[in-house]
């Protein structure tokens, strides 16, 4: 592993499956992050990328509203995500607009970013060189067209992470 690589992996969409970070209606208390699954494989994906290749310098960078937060986080504890991952908690960083990813990446030094929407990726372009989308939002895809060359579309995690240690 190079010590000055850095990855960034947003959560709604890639580690919890679809959580609407748009949906405004849903707060703390609601019961739908509670009941929301974990993306296949994400946990098992992230644990390799973690040991093999980028250790102590994996972050979660999520974009949501401030109620929303320890949702997330209480989420991320219940289905024992940061022992099945070894990231430590005070790794997850919260933004209020998808812009705001890229400071946090600049500040952090973040070399490989995965998100599910191509307009966040298309903040980090010039700033993280390595860029993934993870089963990307079709309308998503269509608004943002122009940025698809600066970024390596994938669909599941185990591609994902072969890609990112070099095993595809």
């Amino acid at each position: 592993m190079n010590g000055s690589e850095a990855l960034g992996v947003d959560i709604g969409g890639v580690i919890i499956d679809r959580v609407s970070e748009d949906d405004h209606s849903q707060t703390a208390s609601s019961n739908s992050d509670a009941a929301a699954a974990e993306v296949e494989g994400a946990f098992e994906g992230i644990a390799r990328l973690v040991q093999q290749r980028f250790r102590d310098r994996v972050w979660l960078v999520s974009r949501c509203d401030e109620p929303r937060e320890s949702a997330l986080m209480t989420w991320l504890e219940r289905h024992q995500f940061f022992a099945s991952t070894r990231i430590p908690s005070n790794h997850v960083l919260f933004c209020r607009q998808r812009h705001d990813k890229a400071t946090i990446c600049r500040r952090l030094g973040v070399t490989h970013f995965i998100d599910d929407r191509l307009e966040v990726l298309s903040h980090l372009v010039g700033t993280v060189p390595h860029l993934y989308l993870f089963e990307s939002r079709a309308s998503d895809v269509d608004r943002f067209r122009q940025f698809l060359p600066h970024v390596r579309s994938m669909s599941r995690w185990s591609e994902l992470a072969d890609a990112l240690l070099d095993r595809q």
